[in-house]
Parts: structure tokens; sequence; C-alpha cells
């Protein structure tokens, strides 16, 4: 909690308006992008998701295989818990559903299903989008799907199992417009799955890293993928941090402000 504080503290320090923007590809990002709206529908389409979950008391066996949690003791867990505690707040949905809206990827993969909400949010933002999502949870997943299917959200594909022995035939295959992680958030693995996944990845990708000021190891993780030579723009959001490939860009590292 405290490091989470004083992280908040020296990002508010160090992040910028888009007045101080001197980059246009930035700048249009976050004047068209981050300071757009989301249309009603989708936002009370995204509430009764997550509302559905939030009123769930069943109680389900967890299999955590990344950093564990700063909430839960036990693998025991309540779905509604799940929902509340583990689930992406309202106001990170919003910043991907917006980022998503304005990118409009057709290729999507996320690390880390858990009960499916930001699943459920890009779906919901970009239905003719392609999603491929990750659990290594077989009980969540199952959870997730259940949720999904109830919702009419037919565009996702989970596959379920730990990251290490999926990611390498998924990779193979496939390039994709947008990978979000969100599924270990241990330095290491961060690190790890950052590089295994530039295989996938074409000029216009874009990387979202959930969490990246979470623990001074995710800091770490983040700072080394900020130095990597393929990596020519970076945007901390404090929430998330946004990676870009574009050859064209000159490299550059923004802090910026948003609420």
């Amino acid at each position: 909690m405290w490091h989470l504080i004083f992280a908040y503290i020296k990002y508010l320090f160090l992040s910028k308006s888009k007045y101080s923007i001197h980059s246009p590809f930035v700048y249009d990002f976050v004047t068209k992008g981050l300071e757009s709206s989301i249309p009603f529908e989708y936002s009370q389409k995204l509430n009764t998701f997550r509302k559905g979950l939030l009123d769930n008391e069943e109680i389900i066996e967890v299999s955590d295989f990344g950093a564990g949690s700063k909430v839960f003791n036990s693998n025991q867990r309540k779905v509604s818990d799940i929902a509340k505690y583990a689930g992406i707040s309202k106001t990170k949905a919003k910043l991907l559903q917006k980022i998503i809206s304005y990118y409009k990827p057709n290729k999507i993969l996320e690390l880390g299903t858990s009960l499916g909400i930001a699943t459920a949010a890009m779906s919901i933002i970009a239905p003719h989008s392609k999603i491929t999502s990750i659990e290594g949870c077989p009980i969540t997943a199952t959870k997730a799907k259940l949720y999904l299917n109830k919702h009419q959200l037919k565009n996702i594909s989970i596959e379920v199992g730990e990251f290490s022995s999926i990611l390498p035939n998924i990779y193979q295959d496939n390039s994709f417009d947008l990978i979000y992680f969100d599924g270990n958030h241990q330095k290491n693995a961060t690190i790890n799955y950052f590089e295994n996944c530039l295989q996938s990845t074409h000029n216009d990708t874009l990387l979202i890293f959930d969490d990246i000021h979470w623990s001074s190891d995710m800091e770490k993780a983040w700072s080394t993928i900020k130095k990597h030579p393929k990596v020519t723009l970076t945007i901390d959001l404090f929430h998330i941090g946004l990676v870009f490939f574009r050859k064209e860009q000159t490299k550059q590292n923004f802090v910026l402000k948003y609420n």
C-alpha cells in the first residue's frame, strides 16, 4: 500500500499535461483518445456484466500462478470478492476502452482473463475485433466463459493453461495489433512475456502493461521494457503503461496526467 502511495506522489510530480506534448502522435492520442467519452450504452452494458459477478456469492478454488494477492489470504474466494478486489476497476476499464476505441485493433491478445471484466470491456467497445484471452486458472476461466456467453460477447476465444506452455503456439501463428498484459505481476515473468511477444508484433502494435507501479519489481520491469532497443515510445498513465514500436517515431518516454 505504501509503495503505491509514494509511487503516485512521484507520478503527480513527473506527469505532464497535453500542453507540454510536442509529439503529434501522442498529442492526437490524448486529445482524440483519452479526452473522448464512452457511449452510455457501452458503459451500461459493462456495468451490467460487472454487477452479475458482484452479486455472485459462490466460493471457488482459485489457482494463482502470478505474484499472489495483496487482498486475499486463501485460494478459496467468493466470485463477488474477486470481481470487487481483483477485477479491473471502472476507471481503468474506461481507460482501456478509450484506447481501443481510438486505435481500433483488429486482433487483440489478453494475458490474464480472470473473471472476464476487462475482456468484456474490450469486446463491448470492439465487437468486430478478434480477442484471444489466456487464463491460468481453469475454474476462473469457466466462470468467465459463462458470463461472456450470457452477455452475448461472441468475439472472444479463451485459452486455459499456464502462459509458458500456451503462448509459444499463439505467438508462432499470429501477429497482434494490441496485447494487454494483466496476468503476472512479477518482474522476471513480465520481462519474459514482453520479450517473447516481440515475434508477434508489427510496427503499429500497441502493448498495454497493467499495474506498472504495483510494486518496486513491476517498476523495475517497466524500466527495463522502456530501454529495449525495439521500443520507440512509452506512455506512463500510472494505472497502465503503453509501449509502441513505431520506427518513424523518435525514442521518447512520456509520463502523462490522467484522472
